[in-house]
């Protein structure tokens, strides 16, 4: 993500300062003609510090640089899991935001090449970012936005919410449930073609046709399901979900599974 981020920054005409720990991490920096800076040299003047590292090591990282920024400057996070979960370091006088990008909707016009290949998104296809901003100085929210707008263009909006509402749609309802049943899709998919014997070709061909029409029919009430389609969901819905399955919406569920990915102990706070 640093890399990806960092290539939308490049376009712009503000001033950017790029920081790596690794060795392969600064290769990559130099072969693009940047100049790696180190954290004594970058923070301290810097109006936005992206921490643009894995979740595990945000908080480390925070109680690296949080001390060095200048009052008023804003701590943009790219996961809000260690935002919600308290672990970054915080000062009275500096800003913590964080932005994640929602990539180019299924649904997204697409015209261009580059616009169907742009799958992740910050390339050529429009998304959009939802967000989360703690403190009510609205010049520093502008400055946030202004950035964001940046690393992830093209942004159609940007969507402000809670941290916590942040927390509960990434990763509850992207991850826990999105993410999980795109792979699911994958292992019936692989179950049909290796176990049932049926021939891949075919599988995908029906498969990948039926997944759009499936999407496109409840999400945006395309066309109707039949009869008989409605009574084949609702076998699955018993034969696959469980009945209780709305408990991931509930915090103490959102505190197991942030620290599972955390790799922490136990939620000390939350906002």
């Amino acid at each position: 993500m640093g890399m990806r981020v960092s290539n939308n920054l490049d376009l712009t005409g503000a001033t950017i300062h790029y920081c790596e720990a690794s060795d392969a991490g600064k290769e990559r920096i130099e072969a693009l003609g940047r100049t790696v800076s180190t954290v004594d040299e970058a923070v301290p003047g810097a109006d936005v510090v992206i921490l643009a590292v894995p979740d595990v090591v945000l908080g480390k990282v925070s109680e690296q640089v949080v001390p060095m920024m200048q009052a008023g400057a804003v701590l943009l996070t790219l996961d809000p899991a260690a935002a919600y979960a308290g672990l970054l370091a915080q000062r009275d006088d500096v800003h913590q935001a964080c932005a994640h990008p929602c990539h180019p909707s299924v649904f997204l016009e697409r015209t261009t090449v580059e616009q169907y290949a742009d799958t992740f998104g910050g390339i050529a296809a429009d998304q959009d970012v939802v967000a989360s901003f703690e403190g009510d100085d609205e010049a520093a929210r502008q400055r946030t936005e202004q950035v964001v707008r940046a690393i992830y263009a093209p942004v159609i909006d940007v969507h402000w919410v809670t941290t916590k509402q942040l927390a509960q749609l990434e990763p509850t309802l992207v991850e826990t449930t999105a993410c999980m049943i795109g792979q699911f899709l994958k292992d019936s998919m692989d179950h049909a073609i290796h176990e049932v014997g049926i021939p891949e070709d075919a599988v995908k061909a029906i498969f990948f046709g039926h997944i759009g029409i499936a999407l496109t029919n409840a999400l945006r009430g395309s066309n109707p399901f039949s009869e008989a389609c409605h009574l084949a969901m609702d076998y699955g819905r018993e034969a696959i979900i469980n009945d209780d399955w709305k408990r991931i919406w509930d915090d103490e569920d959102l505190d197991r599974v942030l620290t599972k990915m955390l790799k922490i102990e136990k939620i000390e706070r939350t906002r």
